[in-house]
């Protein structure tokens, strides 16, 4: 689900939310299982590329990229949008 917030800026912000078990999938396929199992037990059922961007980081995954990888390239597609 992709939900745009504008709260009377100049920019749109863009908010992404991607199923847990996504995002576990994305870590091991980049070889990473000991992180995906840390992952596991510490993200919650949704993540929130915002709101999570931290947890993200901790695992070594980069926002744009997580978008990037999933089916239809969503990532891109959000950043061409709005202009990211």
């Amino acid at each position: 689900m992709v939900t745009h917030r504008n709260h009377q800026r100049k920019h749109a912000e863009v908010l992404v939310k991607i199923a847990k078990d996504q995002v576990i999938d994305f870590i091991k396929s980049q070889g990473q299982h000991d992180k995906a199992a840390q992952a596991e037990g510490e993200l919650p059922a949704e993540v929130d590329t915002d709101r999570d961007a931290g947890l993200l980081e901790k695992f070594g995954i980069n926002p744009q990229d997580l978008l990037s990888k999933l089916p239809g390239g969503i990532g891109g597609k959000i950043g061409d949008k709005f202009g990211l």
